[in-house]
């Protein structure tokens, strides 16, 4: 009998669904997170004749435990779009009525009806999962501390705006550095050339001596004041803050540090550093997206879909238009983003293509997503062939012809 199982996962508990080739529910459970769950989950598919070659598993998750179970055991697990799964529970409640054991029912009936258009999970080696896990975490701590500026520079705004004056660029160590001596106006005024001096010594800016007397005329300059009980208040938020950011800027480095290393180790490497522009952590993103699997995307378009650079045409009756592609894995449309732009200044094939981009009339977020795109065609088959970025190859001499303009 051919069967197929739906799991609606969540923190505490899996729903289970399964469902055999006419649409009949055979059976539904909840079952725990951890090994027993697990082992119930598979009893339960022995049970209806299934197996881990025969039986397709849904579930709206690549990242958790069960996944991973799932696949070691042998399972072939399709990860299926929440907003997918949306649309498909409309086939079988109008009402908008919601419920987890219902939701896992309709996943296993995806895959009755639909498996054919939905992808399953890519094979990925070990250490190409290291290097995603990594990657990710990096860029979230990233993200993380920037947001954590963004929050010191409104509170600072409140009651301290001199040294927002004084410390434009917040991501500078030299300037927590700084304003953690003087996370006030009050213990502004009490700051001395020596004390900011050597400051500046230990974050390795020691040699401009017009840049303390800037700092010190900015800091001291009269301003509007808040409440001394305020000011104290906001004067212990902002060396909290600080805190916070010197400990995440070490985490920062600390994940860079081991990405690097975890990549250097996996056998992509050297393809994926060989392109004018890829540095060790844009190639480290981009590995952690694209997998090590090279069947994964059979042509370049679909690479180029997946990472969002390729536009989206829709077409109806006479309408018919181009538009940038919106849905698309974000973190690898990143990577392609920064990586066409470094590629600017290290590529003259990628300027030129940008330049004439531009003179069609793209913006520029619209030629370096173009350039991105032509860029990642060629990377896809470097990768598919284990050979080294060419730039001869990568900008042929017959590529000097107009375009149109993209979206």
């Amino acid at each position: 009998m051919t069967i197929t199982c739906g799991i609606d996962w969540a923190e505490g508990h899996h729903d289970i669904a399964i469902v055999d080739a006419e649409g009949r529910t055979l059976a539904r459970a909840r079952i725990d997170t951890g090994v027993a769950g697990f082992g119930m989950l598979l009893e339960l598919i022995a049970e209806h004749s299934g197996s881990p070659n025969e039986t397709p598993v849904a579930i709206e998750t690549d990242k958790s435990l069960v996944v991973v179970a799932l696949v070691a055991a042998g399972f072939t697990v399709y990860p299926i779009n929440p907003r997918a799964v949306a649309r498909y529970r409309e086939r079988y409640e109008q009402s908008g009525a919601k419920s987890d054991s219902a939701d896992a029912a309709v996943l296993a009936n995806v895959l009755r009806t639909d498996r054919h258009v939905h992808r399953p999970l890519p094979v990925t080696s070990e250490q190409a999962a290291a290097v995603k896990a990594l990657a990710r975490q990096h860029q979230e701590a990233i993200w993380a501390w920037h947001q954590t500026i963004s929050r010191l520079r409104s509170v600072l705004l409140e009651f301290y705006p001199q040294a927002l004056k004084a410390f434009p660029n917040l991501k500078h160590h030299a300037a927590t550095a700084v304003l953690g001596a003087a996370a006030s106006p009050d213990a502004a005024q009490r700051l001395t050339r020596r004390r900011v001096v050597a400051i500046l010594q230990r974050c390795g800016r020691g040699n401009q001596s017009g840049l303390v007397d800037q700092i010190l005329a900015d800091l001291k300059a009269p301003a509007l004041r808040q409440p001394a009980r305020v000011e104290v208040a906001l004067e212990g938020t902002v060396s909290g803050m600080l805190t916070i950011l010197e400990s995440m800027r070490t985490a920062v480095t600390d994940l860079e540090a081991a990405l690097n290393d975890a990549f250097a180790e996996h056998q992509l490497a050297p393809v994926l550093t060989s392109p004018p522009g890829l540095g060790p952590v844009l190639a480290a993103r981009i590995l952690a997206e694209v997998g090590d699997d090279p069947t994964r995307f059979a042509t370049a378009n679909g690479l180029r879909a997946f990472a969002g650079t390729a536009p989206v045409t829709r077409a109806s009756g006479r309408s018919h238009y181009v538009k940038a592609r919106k849905v698309r894995n974000k973190r690898l449309g990143d990577a392609c983003h920064w990586w066409a732009f470094a590629a600017l200044t290290k590529s003259a094939g990628a300027r030129e293509h940008y330049d004439r981009r531009r003179a069609a009339g793209d913006h520029h977020n619209a030629a370096l997503r173009n350039l991105a795109n032509k860029m990642l065609g060629r990377l896809w088959w470097c990768l598919r062939n284990g050979q080294q970025w060419d730039e001869t190859a990568a900008w042929p001499t017959h590529e000097r012809t107009p375009e149109t303009v993209a979206a």
